[in-house]
């Protein structure tokens, strides 16, 4: 399977999972708003979300899938099959034990991460509720993730990518089922638990039909498993670090008056739209294929393989980086303002989203240098480069926060990501894989006018259209002249080749 076409599967189920995601958030929007609940809530939410990203998608997952693809490779899929198994019984202990303690103690974790929040009853006492009901999520997620590493390593990339489909089904549901519940707080976190059961149970089902059997068995510390662990070690405190900014954001925000957490949830979630769509997408196809060239030590391939998924990120990420600094204000006004988010909340919002956009480029690249350190089986260099972004992004916060309010922390969040993708490049410079081809300059500099084009469309019927026009009209017609301006640019200059695209259309038919 070409990376492109693995790209686009990833890239086609994450773009169907963001449209039922801002679903999910026009309606949370509406009924939960920006108040006490909703950033107890959003506190829930990300917790055991940060842990999942920390021990599963993150350290794991870069440790487990290269050493799984080679096995897969060079031993055979039974021997791969017994590898996976037993990975699956070892995460399941280990994590079962850890959500029990963290539900017990989850008052105290919560003085942790929002200590803000101790001087708020409502807030406080919400939170710890809340986080106990959805603390268990990173137990089931963290054994989906597994599952989809497995699939991606066998070129079935789409049921893993289907599983954020689910979970936002799921929280709609709760959602509009959120009258019978104490309050839609109470709604979401069930929700998220019942996601969980949803998309383990559909990857257990993806797997068993490609062959590939989780049997029940005493969990083994072999010496592959082993070997995970060593990986693991750098790649936990690495994962680790870079996931404390989330939570320093949420430490800092709890400070401020109430509904500083929500807006930046809010925005954060625009912001993930490409981020998700392009940076997932190319982490997730990359990666196996990049640890299987590399234990052929077909170094020629790898250097293909980065190029163009720098390539493909480009195109996508330049020019959604700069639709969300020159139109933020509308495109928050046309989805989340109704109900109870005001007009006073969306341009707070919309602030934060400018802010947050500035780092959106290079946090879609740093998804590509970091997976040629994982495909080398090196966790340690990002830890180096983690732990040095780390300090600069809280530092910068504190400084910002009192000059921009919330503004400020979402800010210092984005040039984070330009410090580390400056320090993945320097480290990565004597690398056979990393370096850009000539195909690859050519397609920049195109990219880059292509985007500068639609920047002037964006901005003349910004500042041209009639006012009192219907939100949803002008955001219609902003979003429409910016896709036809850029998508017109990239085909006439070539950057976007026609020729692979009808190729890759003819081999999926």
């Amino acid at each position: 399977m070409s990376l492109l076409r693995a790209m686009t599967t990833v890239a086609g189920m994450t773009g169907l999972s963001r449209i039922a995601g801002f679903a999910r958030d026009i309606l949370t929007a509406s009924i939960l708003g920006a108040g006490p609940v909703a950033d107890a809530f959003f506190v829930a939410l990300k917790l055991p979300n940060f842990f999942r990203r920390v021990t599963a998608e993150g350290a794991f997952s870069v440790s487990f899938v290269p050493l799984y693809s080679s096995t897969l490779e060079q031993e055979g899929p039974e021997r791969a099959r017994i590898f996976a198994s037993n990975a699956f019984w070892i995460m399941t202990l280990i994590l079962s034990v850890f959500c029990g303690l963290a539900m017990i103690f989850m008052p105290y974790v919560l003085m942790v991460i929002a200590p803000g929040f101790s001087d708020d009853p409502l807030r406080y006492d919400l939170g710890v509720e809340l986080s106990r009901i959805t603390f268990p999520y990173l137990l089931l997620m963290s054994l989906t993730a597994l599952l989809g590493g497995v699939l991606n390593a066998h070129d079935r990339f789409a049921p893993f990518a289907f599983a954020p489909v689910l979970f936002n089904l799921c929280l709609i549901a709760a959602l509009l089922l959120s009258g019978y519940f104490e309050t839609p707080g109470h709604a979401l976190s069930y929700g998220i638990l019942t996601a969980g059961f949803a998309q383990l149970f559909m990857l257990l089902f993806c797997a068993w039909r490609l062959g590939i059997r989780i049997k029940v068995k005493v969990p083994e510390f072999s010496p592959k498993i082993r070997k995970v662990f060593a990986l693991m070690g750098p790649g936990v405190i690495g994962a680790g670090v870079m996931h404390i900014n989330l939570f320093a954001d949420l430490i800092l925000a709890s400070f401020l008056d109430e509904g500083a957490i929500s807006y930046l949830y809010y925005a954060d979630r625009l912001n993930q739209l490409p981020l998700g769509v392009v940076g997932i997408a190319v982490g997730t196809a990359l990666l196996p294929m990049l640890s299987k060239a590399l234990s052929r030590e077909d170094s020629k391939e790898a250097h293909h393989l980065f190029n163009r998924a720098l390539e493909y990120c480009l195109i996508f990420a330049l020019p959604a980086a700069l639709a969300l600094l020159v139109i933020p204000y509308q495109l928050i006004e046309a989805l989340f303002q109704r109900g109870v988010f005001s007009a006073e909340d969306t341009n707070v919002t919309a602030s934060v989203l400018m802010a947050y956009a500035v780092g959106l480029p290079p946090y879609i690249l740093i998804k590509i240098f970091s997976t040629v350190h994982w495909a080398r089986q090196d966790t340690t260099t990002p830890v180096k480069i983690s732990v040095t972004a780390t300090v600069f992004n809280i530092g910068l916060s504190i400084i910002l926060i009192y000059q921009m309010g919330v503004a400020g922390i979402a800010l210092a969040t984005g040039l984070a990501g330009w410090l580390q993708l400056v320090m993945h490049v320097y480290t990565l410079r004597k690398t056979k894989v990393v370096g850009f081809d000539d195909a690859f300059k050519k397609n920049l500099l195109k990219i880059v006018g292509s985007t500068a084009v639609m920047v002037a469309v964006l901005l003349a019927l910004s500042f041209g259209l009639p006012m009192g026009l219907n939100k949803y009209v002008v955001l219609t017609a902003l979003v429409s002249s910016g896709i036809v301006s850029y998508g017109a640019c990239v085909f006439i200059s070539g950057a976007l080749n026609v020729q692979k695209l009808k190729a890759m259309v003819r081999r999926r038919a």
